[in-house]
């Protein structure tokens, strides 16, 4: 659910990039008609969604949040992150946000036939809402937590975590911080990818003041 962690961690390449957005549509065995490079882009996601499942960062995230969310904390968790990379972007990359999620339109547009069915069909409200660069405001996470929380089995008041937000920020910033530098390290190990910027670095005091 973290699109822009999962398309930062993935690095320059379009490939990974791709199968950085799918791999939350892609369930079960990876198809083998998809090309070498996509499929190392949807491990990568698999990957990365085991790291923040298992990493103390994240842990530590889910457990500032109400009990009341109860399996929803690691959906959140995700939502926020997402939010905190929008708002400190200029930190993790010389590219502007703005351009930087054209270009990714550009991208599911020029492989939509590639996309699974359930992406393609989400694929025009993301552009048409600009959703990447619109996680930047906190009224747009909540937002996403609602659709989200509508299409849950089990209902949960997802939305509600934005008022977890407003009291937490500070701290779960930290977090995020903490995993974003683990992320970085790990996909240099594992993926031989290398995501540069001084956000992976930042003091964490800078990290705290961020605006909406």
């Amino acid at each position: 659910m973290n699109y822009l962690v999962h398309l930062y961690l993935a690095g320059p390449d379009p490939e990974l990039q791709l199968g950085g957005l799918m791999g939350d549509f892609v369930k079960g065995p990876i198809p083998d008609s998809y090309p070498e490079q996509l499929v190392r882009g949807l491990q990568l996601h698999r990957r990365i969604d085991s790291l923040a499942q298992n990493s103390p960062h994240t842990r530590q995230s889910r457990q500032r949040l109400h009990p009341k969310f109860g399996h929803g904390r690691g959906i959140i968790v995700d939502i926020f992150y997402d939010h905190f990379l929008a708002t400190a972007w200029s930190d993790f990359s010389p590219v502007p946000l703005e351009d930087y999620a054209a270009a990714v339109y550009r991208l599911l547009q020029d492989n939509h036939g590639q996309l699974p069915a359930s992406l393609q069909r989400i694929t025009p409200h993301m552009i048409a809402h600009n959703w990447l660069l619109s996680y930047q405001h906190r009224a747009v996470v909540g937002r996403a937590l609602q659709r989200i929380a509508q299409r849950l089995s089990r209902p949960l008041p997802l939305a509600e975590g934005v008022d977890d937000l407003a009291i937490h920020e500070a701290s779960l910033r930290q977090d995020f911080a903490g995993f974003m530098s683990e992320a970085a390290d790990f996909v240099k190990q594992q993926f031989d990818i290398t995501v540069e910027g001084s956000g992976l670095h930042i003091s964490q005091k800078k990290l705290f003041l961020q605006k909406m």
